[in-house]
């Protein structure tokens, strides 16, 4: 599971000045904002009808706010997706895996209870390295890992605490396509989860397209390449659990949960206070170092 730092940062700076922050983003980084109500590319696979409460940026300038922001892109980025409404505290990141086809022969047999047991058992494994304080725990399905037949996305979310009791949730959805799939990741505020939830899911994955030949019923079995995996193995990433340093919650998270493949929204109250004073100190200088926080911090 990965966390978006930047992502969050990202949104907090849209959501107090969505305009003027993008013009002077623009100006100081030399980003390429598109506004709504226009089409835009998801990389080469698919195509986004913008709303025109959305602004967007291509998978070169994601990569690069990511990098400025201090944030390690996968590479896979296609694309990103921010809200203008300065009430609205939420992105969605796109990223594009050439897998191979998934087959979705699982699609009415996905093992979700050997799925969290996995998730938990490769969690508290991990714990094992941590102080008390810095552990992590699975609490259960958000919503349990659901197929849609019709659209081929594979939707699942879930929760997790610390010690201290305080809910983290994650929330993921893959679309499937002829050659690999999309990764639709939301970065939202825990308090307004459930509308930014319904905003991906209304408003802006239904007006993906893929294009022209890259449809998931676009595959040819005797030319495609065939994924060695599938939708169980899609959810939980194909990776282990191993984190080898102490060191801080958020910075414990994001090593420790990077390893599933997978995104946690955080949803901890002290750390999205943490976040917000993060966000103010790079306001205040737009080209922030690690000097600027204490070792605890970072």
């Amino acid at each position: 599971m990965k966390i978006r730092v930047f992502s969050i940062l990202v949104v907090l700076l849209l959501s107090t000045q969505t305009s003027a922050f993008a013009e002077e983003e623009q100006s100081k980084h030399n980003y390429t904002w598109v506004t709504g109500g226009k089409n835009v590319e998801l990389g080469k696979i698919a195509n986004l009808d913008l709303g025109q409460d959305f602004v967007f940026l291509n998978g070169e300038d994601t990569k690069k706010m990511m990098t400025d922001y201090k944030d390690i892109p996968s590479g896979r980025e296609i694309g990103s997706v921010f809200p203008n409404d300065p009430k609205e505290q939420w992105s969605v990141i796109f990223e594009y895996d050439e897998s191979g086809h998934i087959n979705d022969d699982e699609k009415k047999s996905i093992d979700d209870a050997g799925i969290l047991k996995s998730y938990s058992d490769s969690t508290e494994k991990a714990n094992e390295k941590l102080p008390l304080d810095r552990q992590l725990h699975v609490t259960g399905w958000d919503v349990k890992p659901f197929y849609d037949e019709k659209t081929h996305d594979l939707t699942w979310s879930m929760g997790a605490e610390d010690a201290k009791k305080l809910p983290l949730i994650n929330y993921d959805v893959r679309l499937l396509t002829r050659t690999g799939y999309i990764s639709a990741i939301l970065i939202s505020d825990p308090v307004s989860r459930e509308h930014d939830k319904q905003v991906l899911a209304s408003q802006i994955l239904p007006k993906i397209s893929m294009v022209n030949g890259q449809k998931y019923e676009d595959f040819n079995s005797s030319t495609d390449k065939v994924s060695k995996f599938g939708l169980s193995a899609l959810i939980l990433g194909g990776a282990g659990l191993a984190v080898a340093k102490k060191v801080g919650l958020l910075a414990g998270v994001l090593l420790l949960l990077k390893k599933f493949g997978v995104v946690i929204a955080i949803a901890l109250a002290g750390s999205w206070k943490w976040i917000k004073n993060l966000f103010a100190a790079r306001k205040r200088n737009p080209n922030p170092s690690s000097s600027e926080f204490s070792e605890e911090q970072l």
